[in-house]
C-alpha cells in the first residue's frame, strides 16, 4: 500500500540528487509496451533529461542495466502507453467547462432549470451559454423553440450548443441582437452551409443549424487573453486527469495556436497537441508560407488542416445520398461546396499539409473520397495519411476505398453508443450497416484512429474503450451490444488510442508505444485494460499520467496501513 501511496503523491518518498536523476526506472506487475515483439515487460528505464525510453524488459534485466537509478514501483498496477485522443477540441472543451452543462437532460424543462441555476453566476447583461442539449433524448423529439426559453429569459440573450456542436438553440433576445447586426432572419432565404429552422409563416423558431449559428455567435463578445488561457488550462487539466497524454486538436485557429505556443514556451502544456488548422483560413496560410510547425519542446505541432464537408446526423445535417428515412425530402447539408473543398485540398496538398476532413453522411464521405482520389492522383499510394474524421455513415461500396486510397478512418466509439437509439431511424435498415462499422474498416485493410470528439462526447478515453469493446451504454444495454459484429477487441481499442492514433498524426517515431528511443509517455491504471472484464473498462482508475517521464497528473493518495 505504501508503494501506491508514493506513486499517487508524485513520489514524495524519493529524494533524488541531480546525478541520480539522470535515469529513472519504473517497475510494475504489468507494463504493456504496444510493441508486438515484446508486448509485456516488468520494467522500463528512461533518461530523465530527454524524457526518452532507454530500455524495456524484465525487471532483473533493466535493474541490472541501471543499478543506481531511482526506482518507482507501481506494484500491481498496469502501465500502458499514453492514450491519444485522435479527434478532439481543447478550446471548445475549455469554453464548455465555463458554460451550463445540459448533457443528459431529459426534457426541455430540465434544460431551463439547469440554465436558471447557472444564470445566478452571471453578471447583468452577460450572455447565457450552455451546451449538450439533445432533443433525441426527449419525449418530444422535435427541435425546441424560442418559446421554451423566453418565459424564463425574456431579456438576457441565450445561446445553447447542441450536443454535436452542429446546431444552436436561442431565445428571442439573441435573435433580436442578430437581426439588429445583420439582415432579418425571417423569410425563405438560407445562409450557405446552414439552415435557419422556420415556422410555416417563415419566422425563425429558435434553432440554427451548422453555418446559420454564426449569425448569432458572431454577436457574442469575445473573451480576453486571460480568460482564454484560463479556459484552455482547465481543458488541459481535464485531459491529463483522464489519462490522455496527447490530443489531435481539430480546427485550431491562428489565434488559438498562438495561445498554445505561449503555454508551450512557458512550460505549461502538460500533454502533446497535434493541432490541425481551422480550414482554408489564416492558420493554413501560415503553414503554406512558413512550413509545417513544431515547437522545440516537442509538445506542440501543426502539420495538418481540418476541413468540413457536411453537418451532423443528430441535427439531420449530415449529407446523404438519399432522403433521411425519418425526414422525406431532406438529404442534409454540405457545409462546404465540392468546388471550394477541392480548392482547399489542392492547396493543402501543394503545401505538403496533411488533410483531415469532417464527413458524416454517405454523400459527404463519397465527395471527400472522390476529391482525395482526384487530387492525389498517382500519389494515392504514397504515405500521405490523409484522414476522414468520423466516417460515420458510409456506403458499403465506399468502405474498401479507404484502404485502397491509404485514407485513415478517424472514428469515435462513443458516437455509436450515443446515437444507437435513433441512428437507424435516420438512415433505415440498409444504410445503418455502413454506420459506425469499425470491423468493416479493419477487415478491408484500413487504419482506424480512435478519439472522442470531446466536448461533443466526454473527455474520458475509458468511455471510448468501453464503447468500442461493448457497443453498449453504461447500463449494459442492449444485451450483447448494438450491431455486435462491429465490436473491437480490447487490444484493437487500446491500439486505436495509442499506436494507431500516433501513426495518424505522423508521430509513431515519438509516441504510441513504450520502446527504446520513444518518449516516456504512459498511463498507470489500477487494472489491466486488456484482461479486465469489458463491462469494467469504463471504471478503470487512472492512478497517474506521465509525459516525458514526468507525472502530469496523480490521483489522490491511497491512505497507507
Amino acid at each position: 500500500m505504501r508503494r501506491v501511496a508514493c506513486l499517487a503523491l508524485l513520489l514524495p518518498c524519493l529524494s533524488l540528487s541531480p546525478a541520480q536523476a539522470e535515469v529513472k526506472v519504473l517497475v510494475a506487475d504489468t507494463i504493456r509496451t504496444g510493441d508486438p515483439a515484446q508486448p509485456v515487460v516488468g520494467a522500463m528505464a528512461w533518461d530523465a533529461q530527454t524524457g526518452r525510453v532507454l530500455s524495456v524488459g524484465t525487471r532483473e534485466a533493466v535493474l541490472k542495466q541501471h543499478p543506481q537509478a531511482p526506482r518507482i514501483d507501481a506494484g500491481k498496477a498496469t502501465v500502458v502507453p499514453g492514450l491519444i485522443d485522435a479527434h478532439a477540441h481543447l478550446v471548445y472543451l475549455g469554453n464548455t467547462l465555463a458554460q451550463a452543462d445540459l448533457s443528459g437532460a431529459r426534457t426541455r424543462g430540465e434544460v431551463v432549470e439547469r440554465l436558471k441555476a447557472f444564470e445566478k453566476t452571471l453578471a447583468p447583461g452577460e450572455w447565457l451559454q450552455g451546451r449538450g442539449w439533445d432533443q433525441n433524448r426527449w419525449d418530444n423529439t422535435d427541435f425546441p423553440t424560442v418559446a421554451d426559453l423566453d418565459a424564463a429569459f425574456p431579456e438576457r440573450p441565450v445561446y445553447l450548443d447542441r450536443v454535436d456542436g452542429h446546431a444552436g438553440w436561442v431565445n428571442s433576445a439573441a435573435l433580436r441582437i442578430a437581426e439588429k447586426a445583420g439582415k432579418p432572419l425571417a423569410g425563405d432565404w438560407q445562409p450557405d452551409g446552414g439552415r435557419i429552422v422556420r415556422d410555416a409563416a417563415g419566422r425563425p423558431t429558435g434553432v440554427l443549424v451548422d453555418a446559420a449559428s454564426s449569425l448569432v455567435t458572431a454577436q457574442i463578445p469575445a473573451l480576453d487573453d486571460a480568460a482564454r488561457e484560463k479556459r484552455l488550462l482547465a481543458a488541459l487539466q481535464a485531459a491529463v486527469s483522464n489519462g490522455l497524454t496527447g490530443v489531435h486538436d481539430m480546427g485550431v485557429s491562428r489565434e488559438d495556436l498562438a495561445l498554445m505556443k505561449r503555454l508551450a514556451d512557458a512550460g505549461k502544456l502538460p500533454l502533446r497537441i497535434d493541432a490541425y488548422a481551422d480550414g482554408n483560413q489564416a492558420a493554413l496560410d501560415d503553414l503554406c508560407r512558413d512550413g509545417l510547425y513544431q515547437h522545440p519542446g516537442g509538445r506542440l505541432e501543426m502539420r495538418g488542416v481540418k476541413l468540413f464537408m457536411d453537418g451532423a446526423l443528430g441535427s439531420r445535417g449530415a449529407a446523404l445520398l438519399d432522403d433521411y428515412s425519418d425526414d422525406p425530402h431532406n438529404r442534409g447539408l454540405l457545409v462546404t461546396s465540392p468546388a471550394d473543398f477541392e480548392v482547399a485540398v489542392r492547396k493543402a496538398e501543394g503545401c505538403k499539409v496533411q488533410v483531415a476532413t469532417h464527413a458524416i453522411g454517405d454523400r459527404g464521405n463519397r465527395i471527400v473520397l472522390d476529391t482525395y482520389e482526384k487530387v492525389l492522383g498517382a500519389r494515392k499510394g504514397s504515405d500521405h495519411r490523409w484522414r476522414v474524421e468520423h466516417a460515420q455513415v458510409v456506403s458499403l461500396e465506399d468502405i474498401p476505398r479507404f484502404a485502397r486510397l491509404g485514407v485513415i478512418a478517424s472514428m469515435q466509439p462513443t458516437h455509436a453508443t450515443s446515437d444507437m437509439g435513433w441512428a437507424a431511424q435516420r438512415v433505415g435498415p440498409e444504410r445503418i450497416l455502413g454506420a459506425y462499422a469499425w470491423q468493416r474498416y479493419l477487415h478491408s485493410g484500413a487504419r482506424l484512429a480512435l478519439g472522442s470528439d470531446f466536448p461533443v462526447e466526454n473527455v474520458d478515453p475509458r468511455l471510448g474503450l468501453y464503447a468500442a469493446v461493448t457497443r453498449q451504454d453504461r447500463d449494459g444495454q442492449p444485451p450483447g451490444g448494438w450491431q455486435p459484429d462491429q465490436r473491437l477487441s480490447a487490444e484493437e481499442a487500446v491500439r486505436g488510442f495509442t499506436s494507431d492514433a500516433a501513426w495518424a498524426g505522423h508521430d509513431e517515431a515519438q509516441v504510441g508505444r513504450l520502446q527504446a528511443g520513444l518518449r516516456a509517455d504512459f498511463v498507470v491504471f489500477d487494472r489491466d485494460p486488456l484482461t479486465v472484464d469489458a463491462a469494467q473498462l469504463d471504471d478503470l482508475k487512472v492512478l497517474s499520467t506521465w509525459v516525458d517521464g514526468e507525472p502530469v497528473y496523480t490521483a489522490e493518495a491511497v491512505p497507507a496501513g
